[in-house]
């Protein structure tokens, strides 16, 4: 089975947009193959119709599609060839879709996009105006940190600490953790930020949160943000010396995660003084947009008195789920005089993106005020 690179080309109708062209010459004979452009494939496929994402048969006996996309997007994708009937929308479908999609191996950045679950990882597709990712890619010039794996209140916590000696100044909780540390090696991007003095000497503490209380812990939950306050962060500061002022703690999440990382510093400021949410999920508990059981943080923050904390939000273009509810968080924020930096990618919900926009936010925060 092979693949091969998107080709880009300018938009002769706007400067601002490109023509992505994907390929896929496959070793087997196949019917069909089916285009997974994150974010963008997904949409489709709430609104019950994949047919957009179906390439083409060309005259030598590949399979081609072209998207028009805006010069920065950035989006991690993979091909799905299939025999018989193109793949429906149900979540049965599109589940064996996943398990069987696999990555274009000569993709343009040429870094894949791990995943989780046994499942195969995906290209990423970085276009020219895309926000640069400096912090991303492990540098052999680099000394490398150590991340061993311990145990909080029976919770999977895995610790990764910068090389060489001297204090910690700087602790980020980092929900998901399985995800970041296992599957993407964030270790790496501390180090490298480390090393460029974007951000002091921190630990990353990564709180496995993905499995079955994930709904529970990472939705708005008081119990689950004081175990993190009162356990988990003292625990640290006992083992390994890590600082316990909230100006130097940041708590990062994305989706539900996200949503939790601006809870925490709501609820327990005196310990997180600085939450880093991407994408977060700000709809809760109603998805219903705008209805009036929706947004329920966002109404907290309207109301209460003001909290002694900063915040990192970003969101992508193509989410549009959450677009609406995380703009009018930042306006409240705004409006109520807290300290935020709001940024918007062009891209979806996706670890592409995500990993790119942490090490931003950890040196927004952290960094040089």
């Amino acid at each position: 089975m092979k693949t091969s690179s998107p080709t880009v080309a300018p938009d002769p109708d706007d400067p601002a947009y490109r023509l992505v062209t994907f390929r896929y010459a496959g070793e087997q004979e196949y019917d069909g193959v089916l285009a997974l452009l994150h974010t963008v494939t997904d949409k489709d496929r709430h609104s019950g119709d994949l047919t957009p994402h179906l390439m083409h048969r060309r005259i030598d006996g590949s399979w081609s599609i072209t998207y028009r996309l805006r010069a920065d997007h950035r989006a991690s994708y993979q091909l799905y060839p299939f025999r018989g009937a193109a793949p429906g929308t149900s979540r049965a479908d599109w589940l064996r879709v996943l398990d069987g999609a696999v990555p274009d191996p000569h993709g343009a950045d040429g870094l894949l996009l791990p995943a989780r679950d046994g499942r195969h990882p995906s290209s990423v597709l970085s276009l020219p105006d895309a926000p640069a990712q400096p912090y991303v890619r492990r540098r052999e010039d680099v000394a490398r940190g150590r991340t061993t794996a311990h145990e909080v209140d029976g919770r999977r916590v895995d610790v990764h600490l910068p090389p060489g000696e001297g204090p910690l100044e700087a602790v980020a909780v980092l929900l998901d953790g399985e995800m970041w540390g296992g599957v993407l090696s964030v270790g790496d991007t501390f180090d490298n930020l480390t090393a460029d003095g974007a951000i002091p000497r921190a630990a990353a503490l990564l709180v496995h949160t993905m499995g079955p209380r994930r709904p529970d812990d990472l939705s708005c939950n008081p119990d689950f943000v004081d175990l993190l306050a009162d356990r988990l962060l003292p625990w640290a500061q006992c083992e390994f010396g890590t600082p316990l002022d909230p100006a130097r703690t940041v708590v990062a999440g994305q989706s539900a995660g996200g949503l939790t990382a601006a809870f925490a510093a709501f609820r327990r400021p005196d310990r997180f003084g600085n939450a880093l949410s991407q994408s977060g999920s700000f709809w809760w508990p109603d998805e219903t947009e705008f209805d009036e059981g929706s947004e329920w943080l966002t109404r907290q923050f309207a109301v209460a008195a003001r909290r002694e904390a900063r915040f990192y939000l970003e969101v992508g273009l193509q989410e549009w789920m959450l677009l609406a509810q995380n703009r009018h968080l930042r306006d409240v924020l705004v409006a109520r005089g807290y300290d935020v930096e709001y940024r918007e990618f062009n891209g979806g919900h996706d670890y592409a993106c995500w990993r790119g926009g942490l090490a931003d936010g950890l040196a927004h925060l952290l960094g040089a005020r």
